[in-house]
């Protein structure tokens, strides 16, 4: 009986770890110290399964951004696609704005992998489209500032480049 005991506390143990490393993650996401997150999302990476559906997504979602701000654009549109895929499998893991800037983002990298330039149309029939420009304030309907971008290098130092505009980062 105490080993069942012992076991079931190592893994609550180890799942609360994992969750612990996510939460870390994300915080050092938000300070805009992406190399220290990516760094966590590497080391949790081979145990993302270990997670429940919610923050795989969450996992998946802060990977993809944190790889699409450092400019590794090929892993970012990778794990971006799988964030919206549990999203989309398990509601709930992507909160607030998250699902638009996933939107947002895979728009700006499919554009850039089937070669589209930053202001051109989408591929016909794919159900992308850039984001409509809301005439009252010059932003978008995502809250992305009016001032267009190819990278993060076009942006000041709090902003980010998404979509190719100028956006505050979080």
């Amino acid at each position: 009986m105490r080993r069942v005991a012992l076991l079931v506390g190592l893994l609550l143990l180890g799942c609360s770890t994992y969750r612990d490393h996510l939460n870390r993650g994300q915080r050092l996401y938000q300070e805009n110290k992406y190399e220290n997150a990516l760094a966590i999302w590497r080391v949790l990476e081979p145990d993302m399964d270990s997670l429940d559906d919610g923050d795989q997504a969450r996992y998946a979602y802060l990977r993809g951004m944190t790889d699409f701000r450092l400019g590794y654009r090929q892993d970012a549109r990778h794990w971006l696609a799988i964030a919206k895929a549990i999203n989309q499998d398990h509601p709930g893991g992507l909160v607030g704005d998250w699902p638009e800037r996933v939107d947002a983002a895979l728009t700006d990298l499919n554009h850039e992998v089937f070669g589209l330039g930053a202001g051109a149309a989408a591929p016909s029939g794919s159900g992308t489209s850039e984001v409509p420009s809301s005439p009252s304030t010059g932003a978008d309907v995502e809250g992305f500032a009016s001032p267009a971008c190819a990278s993060d290098a076009d942006c000041s130092l709090d902003e980010s480049c998404v979509a190719g505009h100028c956006h505050a980062a979080h």
